[in-house]
């Protein structure tokens, strides 16, 4: 079960706390934030966010795919960015409804991926991986303490998270029914 894409797992998910903490360690109730630490949040978000990528290309790579990792991967994955768009949302930079629209897309497919268990493995989409891709640089041009004039890419790229969020998640709905069935027709 330890091995190098595991353990990189393990790291993302350990990681989580930590952005946490840099990322409220420097927030003030008004609004701003210590740059210092918004700094090293932007940093641990974007490293921990790297290890996702490194950890399935070694798994990958040198055969080193596992049930736990199969688990705990997207587990890691959600954790991070949920962690970091409710963080963004409590602090009053992202508004609510992106946080909950992406977080109730990414539980509806929890979800889905129980239901359909046992007739297979729903591997993961182009637009899925695009999906994921589009939230990490949302959430890091979020993050950085770029000037407000920077605020109408931020809404763009957000705003194309949240559409991919959404369309991947009913590409997963179909993909997911039609798994179902078939399983179903076979099972009989």
């Amino acid at each position: 079960m330890l091995n190098v894409a595991n353990l990189l797992t393990i790291f993302r998910m350990v990681m989580v706390p930590v952005f946490l903490v840099a990322l409220f360690a420097g927030s003030e109730p008004d609004g701003d934030y210590h740059l210092g630490w918004r700094l090293v949040a932007t940093v641990l978000f974007a490293v921990a966010s790297l290890t996702d990528q490194i950890d399935g290309w070694v798994a990958r790579k040198y055969g080193l795919i596992t049930d736990f990792g199969k688990i705990a991967d997207p587990i890691a994955d959600k954790a991070l960015t949920g962690s970091a768009l409710v963080g963004l949302s409590i602090l009053g930079e992202l508004p609510w409804w992106v946080t909950l629209t992406i977080a109730a897309r990414e539980l509806g497919v929890t979800l889905l991926r129980f239901w359909v268990i046992r007739y297979g493995v729903i591997p993961a989409s182009r637009g899925g991986k695009w999906k994921t891709m589009t939230q990490i640089v949302a959430i890091v041009v979020y993050l950085l303490p770029l000037p407000d004039a920077v605020d109408p890419v931020r809404w763009v790229l957000m705003g194309l998270a949240v559409l991919l969020t959404v369309a991947t998640g009913i590409d997963y709905v179909v993909r997911a029914l039609r798994l179902r069935v078939v399983g179903q027709k076979v099972g009989k």
